[in-house]
């Protein structure tokens, strides 16, 4: 029976509604996309908690960051095109510098933008998110797991980055499931080799799981929900116990969770890495599906990917 499939997008607006309510510190900055990255029911509720800065991103990070020296929390809500790379040098020295308690929360990461074309698919946020200092970086695998970590980014002190899907993706976790920022959750055991996910992959490297499975091969299998601060006990865990490790992402397979890991097996040694992610090109206008198998992201690669090592 196929899971259902709720794009992670919608698991920030049910977040940040229940925040709204919760909390009058909680604050939205949209750059005038509200109905795309869903906080049209926190604006209509809470009108004086929320603010549309227009078509401006770089102005959402210079009042977010007067919101937060003011005690507020606020949640930028935009694209992460725009989030990362239109907004990168505000952020830098507006928010991350002095380390201030401001939320980028973006829809439409990685190749889920789809038939958007390349302009509007982000592969590369990760990458420039992790390299700013003070910076947390968080991708949740599902709907259930994008609403606990939004919740979690609220209660956590200095600046978040949060990237979400515009596509639906299948739901891995339970409503009671727990999260912790920098805490991998280990989604299945195995001893032959290990898969580390991320975002929206991590329902791929489930079902590559399962195959292997069915072959005789037990994966063990991370979502890697926190880029930054990395797990690095777990990656360590992974390397003692099954000295093979294949990341998979929907980012560019340069500076994101691949390269993460790469560098603590690099310190640690007695490990095999291989990344399966975007192959360092941009994308196109094309179902998200047809994206991810331009790329080599799908659970048939990974089977072959994980057999090669074990060879």
């Amino acid at each position: 029976m196929e899971k259902k499939k709720i794009a992670t997008r919608d698991g920030f607006g049910a977040a940040i509604y229940e925040l709204g309510k919760e909390n009058p510190d909680i604050y939205v900055v949209d750059a005038d996309i509200g109905k795309s990255c869903k906080t049209v029911a926190f604006r209509d509720s809470f009108p004086e908690q929320h603010i549309n800065v227009g078509i401006a991103e770089q102005n959402c990070a210079g009042v977010a960051a007067g919101l937060a020296t003011c005690g507020k929390i606020p949640f930028v809500a935009t694209y992460a095109v725009f989030g990362s790379m239109r907004m990168c040098e505000m952020i830098r020295q507006e928010i991350c510098y002095p380390r201030l308690n401001v939320k980028i929360a973006c829809s439409h990461g990685g190749v889920t933008s789809a038939n958007d074309g390349a302009s509007h698919q982000c592969i590369e946020d990760l990458g420039i998110m992790r390299t700013l200092p003070n910076m947390t970086v968080i991708v949740p695998a599902d709907y259930t797991s994008a609403k606990a970590l939004v919740k979690r980014a609220a209660e956590w002190d200095g600046p978040v980055y949060l990237r979400f899907t515009r596509d639906a993706i299948p739901i891995i976790y339970e409503e009671e499931s727990d999260f912790q920022i920098g805490k991998a959750n280990v989604l299945r055991e195995g001893n032959d080799v290990s898969l580390i996910a991320v975002g929206d992959t991590v329902a791929i490297a489930l079902e590559a799981a399962e195959a292997l499975s069915a072959q005789g091969v037990e994966a063990r299998v991370l979502d890697m929900h926190t880029i930054k601060p990395l797990d690095k006990e777990e990656v360590k865990r992974c390397i003692r116990q099954t000295g093979r490790i294949i990341t998979v992402e929907d980012h560019n397979i340069y500076n994101g969770l691949g390269s993460a890991v790469a560098d603590i097996v690099a310190e640690q040694g007695n490990a095999l890495l291989r990344k399966i992610g975007i192959q360092d090109q941009f994308g196109m206008s094309a179902p998200y599906e047809r994206l991810l198998a331009m790329n080599g992201i799908t659970a048939e690669q990974i089977v072959a990917t994980a057999r090669e090592l074990l060879r």
